[in-house]
């Protein structure tokens, strides 16, 4: 005969129904208090704990769960228990006791072999140790197995999850389209809720972060809609919503709401107390400083670089990029050939590499750059991704244009651009026809040059990008009181960027010329101005609406 079931644990089985998280797990706390809950009950609130954020309270849960069915003798569901207290505790980096319940799963098992659904999940960490040290060939071995035991017993969660890590490995190895399927097939049960909860969430962050690492943008916008939506039907989730937070705000950067992507940003930094979802919390300080960097508010840009560092988070090349922006050209190429160094994953460099490239070429290294574009233009050849092949032709395009080659970087650009408007990237479109109209420019093509500097330029002004705006305004060269101060276009550019207080080299280096080059302008100017240094240049030219 069953025993009379609570009111509180009605209202707890109802609130979970309802996924309300925290509600649940509260009642079931309340009812726990009045009588020990049934394992079944407890099981619930356990998954409540997590799911609300409590994770000293779902650890708590989860022992009790393990010890109660080591009581009863059933060790397949104790070890069961015993992994998904491993799996959490990896993730809050508490190893040594993480590994210590592994083992405990291991050997209540050891008796079955294979011939359990827990011998499956047992693989799964490895497959995640594995992927992180680049060793493809043992973690795709151990996700196919994982596979295969899932088929046999039947377990949703456990399919969708080697699915999903499988998928991960083929993209991170270079073969997207096998890999996309098979996330792709995980997704549909995350999205068609027949996954529990805790892996449902689980997918979607795994799919997500696959698919912006394997630069599948429209996969990665679309998973990421689709992980908002069931966050914001469970308004008492917190766990998984730093991370759809910091997706979001990605996806919201690369497609121009600046403002809502900052938004989002903070709240992946704030979701989650701090460095309770270090990696959420990391990718939402990044996040904060990419958007404050293209807004030109260095120091907050630089504050958030730190704090993303602090998390765990390799700062660069978003912190590279800031140091060139701030003039410091030198300090930009020294971080990104260390990032380079220390990076062997490919996915990884090729995040890292179309940086390396703008930061070489504005350091005057034009071979370092040519080196990193023909390393991306491999990579491209290797992975089946459009957005590695924009990413290769932008670069290549970029090292020609620098090294004296407009007529041959022309297409290259033009055929960038079209690439990137295609995902609905308006910035690096703005970039991309700025560099458009220097190769019209060089090609002695001014009106040209002219129309793209001024698309470039309403671009930057609607998305608030201040520092390219005013490097815009540097190279359009077209300055009310021009003609009168007897200055040529380019002089004129060049008093503007001396104005600014761009140094010689920097100016070199945005103008495609060489430094003799920049310091004969400047001579020209101080003549034809009559002044005698960069302060007396800087105030006439203001003085007279040339900055």
């Amino acid at each position: 005969m069953k025993a009379p079931v609570s009111g509180n644990v009605e209202e707890a089985r109802r609130a979970y129904a309802m996924r309300a998280w925290s509600d649940a797990y509260e009642r079931f706390a309340l009812a726990d208090q009045t009588a020990p809950l049934a394992i079944d009950d407890l099981e619930l609130k356990a998954w409540s704990a997590i799911l609300c954020g409590r994770d000293d309270d779902y650890l708590k849960a989860g022992e009790r769960i393990y010890h109660a069915y080591l009581d009863i003798g059933h060790h397949t569901h104790a070890a069961r228990w015993a992994f998904w207290l491993c799996f959490r505790l990896f993730a809050l980096e508490e190893f040594g006791r993480a590994t210590g319940w592994h083992a405990r799963a291991e050997r209540l098992i050891e008796p079955l072999g294979d011939d359990c659904v827990e011998a499956g999940y047992l693989l799964l960490p490895a497959v995640f140790r594995d992927i992180g040290a680049s060793n493809f060939e043992a973690a795709r071995a151990n996700a196919f197995k994982a596979i295969a035991i899932g088929e046999r017993f039947d377990d949703a969660d456990l399919l969708a999850t080697a699915r999903t890590l499988q998928g991960r490995v083929l993209m991170k190895s270079g073969q997207i389209g096998e890999g996309v399927a098979l996330v792709d097939e995980a997704m549909l049960s995350a999205a068609s809720g027949e996954l529990s909860p805790v892996v449902t969430g689980f997918i979607y962050c795994i799919v997500i972060a696959s698919c912006r690492q394997a630069f599948q943008l429209d996969r990665a916008r679309e998973w990421t809609l689709a992980l908002t939506e069931w966050c914001d039907a469970q308004p008492q989730l917190v766990a998984f919503s730093g991370a759809c937070l910091a997706h979001r705000s990605e996806v919201l950067q690369l497609n121009g709401d600046w403002e809502e992507a900052l938004t989002q940003a903070r709240g992946a930094c704030k979701r989650v107390p701090r460095g309770r979802d270090r990696e959420a919390n990391a990718a939402g300080y990044y996040q904060q400083a990419e958007i404050h960097r293209l807004r030109g508010a260095f120091d907050a840009a630089e504050s958030d670089y730190q704090k993303a560092s602090e998390l765990g988070r390799e700062p660069q090349p978003g912190l590279a990029l800031l140091r060139l922006a701030q003039g410091r050209a030198d300090d930009a190429a020294s971080a990104m050939r260390r990032a380079l160094a220390a990076t062997a994953d490919r996915t990884q460099r090729t995040a890292l590499l179309p940086a390396s490239v703008e930061v070489m070429l504005a350091a005057g290294d034009i071979e370092g750059a040519g080196a990193a574009a023909r390393e991306l233009e491999d990579i491209a050849r290797d992975f089946d991704a459009e957005i590695v092949a924009a990413m290769a032709t932008h670069a290549r395009g970029a090292v020609e244009l620098a090294s004296g080659n407009a007529a041959t970087a022309l297409p290259l650009l033009r055929r960038a651009i079209a690439a990137w408007q295609q995902v609905a990237a308006p910035y690096l479109v703005a970039r991309l026809r700025a560099l458009v109209g220097l190769a019209c420019r060089a090609l002695g093509d001014e009106e040209g040059a002219t129309l793209e500097f001024k698309a470039a330029r309403a671009i930057f002004a609607e998305l608030g990008a201040e520092p390219d705006v005013a490097r815009i305004d540097s190279l359009a060269g077209v300055l009310q009181g021009g003609a009168s101060s007897g200055l040529s276009t380019r002089e004129l550019q060049v008093l503007r960027m001396v104005a600014a207080g761009t140094t010689n080299r920097n100016i070199a280096a945005e103008l495609f010329i060489s430094e003799k080059t920049v310091d004969r302008h400047v001579s020209n100017i101080f003549g034809k101005l009559d002044v005698s240094s960069r302060a007396a240049a800087t105030a006439y030219a203001y003085k007279h609406g040339l900055a």
